[in-house]
């Protein structure tokens, strides 16, 4: 299928946010370490979050999804002796987060992915786990899935992992280190990447009752002894899914209103409304809702590593800007489930924009004039909503395989159209 979007003038948006995929992911592995019934409220129902769902499920960890009152309730019993193969598609942070909670379990496991996840890197994770006493072996190539885990339960001691990779390799640590044997001490080699997503890592901990001592980003400390307590978590509102409609009252200059997410937000990808504020825009802020009202735009230059998730977004807020746009410190959007940078360079040129690939970003000059096109979306979720916000304010735009939205906003083609922006399917 492929769809596209009809230019209708400046937007007049107001929108509830599904739950965050990455605060619920995270929930979900702390709710299964605790021993007892958790109920996560507002959660997100996305594939990923569906991955991690039915791998658990599979585990013999009772996960009941209650989508009519956007609820997830878990079941956890504590020690698990089972064994089995797992296929977790393209779920990044799932396979990542499922990993290191297989290793405090007992049984043999095998952990695969797609044809993309068998490239993403995981090599940092694993040869960190393996300094914690987990048993894990590569099955096809080394560094990558699919691992074949025989586990006997995490011993604990000290690892060192690097920060560059992926931030996710940190948090899968720190969330399985509680079920440990013993004492975990965790070294991050490095400068962090994207470090409010550990800052929310940290903060669902809390919510289950466990607080990690820590020295700023480079070593965190999880005593024996600690362990998580269940009970009922509310599920914030996904930042980076909100970007998607503020940014179309940026390019369109109109105004978007969204809810569950404000100004108390710890999620990173909130730092994304700031730069549309540096670029023009009116922002106001809310406890639990944020808006922004298009102005002119003009081009920035921004350092966006505390909220890559929201890169492509902002790369297509940036077509219609007065001057280039510099992103930078993104590396790591490489290995997500495209190399986002090679993408957004070809795609963006299709539509008379002169961009520039840059080892850790890229720059964006506007085109004096689009042109219409198809984009390829690259089974990936975040260029087809990205370039959706293009759609609002160029003609011409045509998405292909909108369906990859579902990995983390599996309605967002039908919440458009429910505020009044025609969406053509073809």
């Amino acid at each position: 299928m492929k769809i596209a979007i009809e230019p209708a003038g400046p937007v007049a948006i107001d929108i509830p946010i599904p739950g965050s995929k990455s605060l619920t992911n995270r929930a979900l592995i702390c709710a299964s370490l605790a021993k007892g019934t958790s109920r996560l409220k507002s959660a997100s129902f996305s594939d990923d979050v569906r991955a991690l769902s039915g791998a658990l499920n599979l585990l013999g960890i009772p996960i009941v999804p209650l989508e009519r009152e956007n609820a997830i309730v878990v079941h956890s019993g504590g020690a698990r002796d089972v064994s089995g193969h797992f296929q977790m598609g393209n779920a990044g942070t799932a396979t990542r987060f499922f990993t290191s909670l297989l290793c405090t379990g007992k049984g043999n496991f095998i952990v695969d992915g797609d044809e993309r996840m068998r490239e993403r890197p995981i090599g940092g994770l694993v040869d960190a786990l393996r300094a914690l006493g987990a048993d894990i072996r590569y099955t096809v190539k080394d560094g990558c899935p699919p691992l074949d885990i025989r586990s006997s339960g995490l011993k604990g001691g000290k690892c060192s992992v690097g920060g560059e990779t992926s931030s996710q390799f940190v948090s899968s640590l720190l969330m399985a280190a509680p079920a440990a044997e013993g004492d975990v001490e965790i070294t991050v080699l490095g400068e962090l990447a994207s470090k409010p997503y550990v800052e929310i890592t940290l903060e669902v901990m809390r919510q289950f009752g466990v607080t990690v001592n820590r020295q700023g980003y480079r070593r965190f400390t999880i005593p024996k002894g600690t362990a998580y307590t269940p009970g009922e978590v509310a599920i914030e509102a996904d930042g980076a899914s909100a970007n998607y409609f503020l940014a179309m009252a940026a390019v369109t200059g109109g105004k978007a209103r969204v809810r569950g997410i404000g100004s108390g937000s710890k999620q990173g990808e909130v730092q994304f409304v700031k730069i549309l504020e540096r670029m023009g825009c009116a922002v106001a802020w809310g406890p639990d809702w944020i808006e922004v009202t298009g102005k002119t735009l003009r081009g920035v230059d921004v350092d966006m590593n505390d909220c890559p998730d929201s890169a492509q977004t902002l790369a297509c807020v940036a077509l219609f800007a007065r001057g280039g746009t510099r992103v930078r410190n993104v590396r790591n959007l490489r290995v997500k489930e495209t190399d986002r940078i090679a993408a957004l360079v070809k795609e963006l040129g299709k539509l008379g924009a002169k961009v520039k690939e840059e080892a850790d970003g890229f720059t964006v000059v506007p085109p004096s004039a689009f042109k219409p096109a198809e984009i390829a979306t690259y089974k990936d979720h975040r260029m087809a909503m990205s370039f959706a916000v293009a759609a609002t304010a160029a003609p011409g735009v045509v998405i292909r395989d909108p369906e990859c939205v579902s990995k983390s906003y599996p309605y967002f083609f039908e919440q458009l159209e429910a505020q009044g922006i025609r969406v053509l399917r073809k």
